[in-house]
């Protein structure tokens, strides 16, 4: 696996996936049983390596792991091992074949890697002057290589990997069994993310939580320089001076059942479906007895927050567009003025940072790699950090000053739903907050839009998804578009950056969001006898302007579906070829069901046209690569 960040450059966060297993039972089941909860991170090849009798046999094929699977079965080896390592692949250096996927060999051992060695062409050339040959086209086979010869040169396996991690530059998660210790797996990190568990069943590694939820209840988050010794049921922790140390063991809040489908086609269809809870729970956890948002975290709770004249959220992708529904509501609220940036491009611009502004950095998994680098960045320029993170643990979560955690439970399809729910309801919380400590709202409006956010909110989503059968008949018009546009204003029009972001991704559809009053100045010569148009409405105030965006297309020839408040539905003559209502609760709310709605339809779309919706062409569930 490969690729690359930018201002940082040894910064980097990839999707592939790795576990491993050492134990009483025998390994390929739960390595194939991992790499199917991990193939969210990667699905262009998968291998495993397995310490047999005769030494490690290694099983490797291109595509999904049912693939593996058969190469494993076709094989005439017992596969009855007890210790091994698995990965699925995300190609992005060397194209995906059997050849460079994961696991790679070297004489003395086998490796798995999540991450990029940077400066691998001068290792290889360094190795190749050893008598080292390579076959394959990845980084990765020289990780392997490198840590054999080191391996073979000082004959202790620890000493070795921390010997090659100090002269590679880059970022990686390696799980890696040596011949001669053919019960152990030795793991180390650095910008990848890696976790270690151990228990009577046996020990693991895994890149994420999914892979190990049917074995383990905790879970260490690894270090960064620190190795871990993982055996039959125990796990030691040495750093680099050879010292045993420890590390933080951390509970698993989600169980087997939450990371399967549980009856549903795909995950994004579970998952959109378990919004209304997820909501619930990511708000009543920061309410106190009193109905006012406590975080936990003084600063928030006070402290600071009337100080910070300016915010900034920095985000990728769909968080990115969260972040634009926390601009609106936060400055509405609050009455400060917040940028939205994308995380790649933050450091880019030398942003004016002040030790008066707030940075918001909102991730799912918080290991996203730009949005990490972006974090450092701010703290460099002394600026006070907020994470908003799903997962417990990850680099995003502990590096912040501080942190709020959602309640959203695994994520597996790669198109994020409920974590877009949540990060907004954790924002419009924060806005609340803010404005209650400026004195610009009283205690009873708090209360009274703390209550509308955790039990109204919730309901008009299950309203919308009550829905579903409508949106997907609404939806079948436009499986064979070649191009869509969203409109909206106001808040609607930064949701339409998200749907059409859920749209593109799933269905690959061509799609754009543009500002309605934005279509004078140029869009509307893309309009034609035809074309699709998606127009959101939930703003009173703004409802005719939308409409007249709406007759500008329809005058032009496009086919126009509405996704409009019930009570703006009913009051105007919408000028539609079809129109969705979204359930009414108070306007500042609406885009919590109206996300939803956008959400449906965009699966429903792409469900329609035979796509892998969990595990669309190109994608993985949290990458960036510049």
């Amino acid at each position: 696996m490969s690729g690359h960040s930018d201002i940082y450059p040894n910064r980097y966060i990839h999707m592939c996936g790795i576990i491993g297993y050492t134990g009483t039972k025998k390994t390929v089941p739960i390595l194939l049983e991992g790499l199917r909860a991990l193939e969210y991170r990667g699905y262009d090849s998968a291998g495993i390596a397995v310490a047999e009798e005769g030494g490690l046999d290694i099983a490797k094929a291109k595509g999904r792991i049912d693939n593996l699977e058969e190469k494993i079965k076709s094989t005439d080896k017992v596969w009855d091992g007890t210790c091994g390592i698995g990965h699925t692949r995300w190609a992005t250096h060397g194209a995906p074949s059997d050849l460079n996927s994961h696991p790679h060999r070297a004489p003395s051992l086998a490796l798995v890697h999540n991450g990029i060695i940077e400066n691998y062409a001068e290792l290889a050339e360094m190795l190749k002057k050893e008598g080292y040959t390579f076959v394959s086209e990845t980084d990765t086979e020289v990780a392997a290589k490198l840590i054999d010869y080191y391996f073979v040169k000082l004959g202790n396996p620890v000493k070795a990997i921390f010997e090659a991690a100090d002269i590679i530059r880059g970022s990686y998660a390696f799980g890696i069994i040596f011949d001669s210790i053919p019960d152990t797996i030795f793991a180390i990190r650095k910008d990848s993310p890696l976790i270690v568990s151990a228990n009577e069943e046996g020990g693991f590694i895994a890149s994420d939580v999914p892979a190990i939820l049917a074995h383990a209840s905790t879970y260490y988050q690894l270090d960064e320089g620190v190795v871990a010794i993982v055996k039959k049921g125990s796990i030691k922790f040495f750093d680099r001076q050879g010292d045993e140390v420890e590390q933080k063991r951390l509970t698993i809040d989600w169980n087997v059942e939450q990371a399967q489908k549980g009856g549903f086609p795909h995950f994004m269809i579970k998952e959109i479906n378990e919004e209304p809870e997820a909501i619930r729970k990511t708000v009543a956890t920061r309410l106190g007895d009193d109905g006012l948002p406590h975080f936990g975290v003084r600063e928030l709770d006070g402290g600071l927050l009337p100080k910070f004249k300016n915010i900034h959220i920095v985000a990728c992708g769909t968080a990115m567009h969260a972040g634009l529904i926390g601009k609106n509501i936060i400055e509405k609220l609050a009455r400060v003025a917040v940028n939205v940036d994308i995380a790649s491009e933050f450091r880019y611009r030398d942003p004016i940072l002040d030790k008066d502004d707030l940075v918001i950095l909102l991730s799912q998994s918080g290991e996203t790699a730009d949005t990490l680098a972006a974090l450092r960045h701010a703290k460099s320029k002394g600026v006070y950090t907020l994470s908003i993170v799903n997962v417990i643990g990850s680099s995003v979560a502990r590096e912040a000053d501080s942190v709020l955690y959602t309640w959203a439970g695994p994520e597996i399809s790669v198109a994020s739903t409920k974590a877009y729910s949540v990060q907004c309801a954790l924002l419009y919380l924060f806005a609340i907050q803010m404005a209650r400590v400026k004195g610009l709202m009283d205690d009873e409006e708090a209360k009274r839009l703390c209550k509308i956010l955790s039990e109204d909110t919730g309901r008009a989503v299950t309203e919308m998804i009550a829905k579903d059968d409508e949106i997907n008949e609404a939806a079948r018009r436009y499986l064979s578009a070649e191009h869509l546009f969203f409109i909206g204003r106001g808040i609607d029009s930064a949701l339409c950056t998200e749907a059409s972001l859920k749209l593109k991704e799933i269905s690959y559809i061509h799609s754009e969001a543009y500002a309605a009053g934005e279509l004078k100045h140029g869009t509307i010569s893309l309009i034609e006898e035809g074309t699709p148009v998606v127009a959101v409405m939930t703003v009173d105030s703004l409802a005719e302007k939308v409409i007249s965006g709406i007759r500008e297309v329809k005058s032009r020839g496009a086919i126009v579906l509405v996704f409009a408040k019930k009570s703006i539905a009913e009051k105007y003559n919408i000028p539609a070829d079809k129109i969705i209502e979204i359930p009414d609760i108070e306007e500042m709310f609406e885009t919590f069901p109206a996300a939803t709605a956008v959400q449906l339809f965009a699966y429903h779309v792409a469900a329609g046209r035979g796509c892998d919706v969990d595990k669309p062409r190109n994608l993985a569930k949290s990458v960036t690569v510049e």
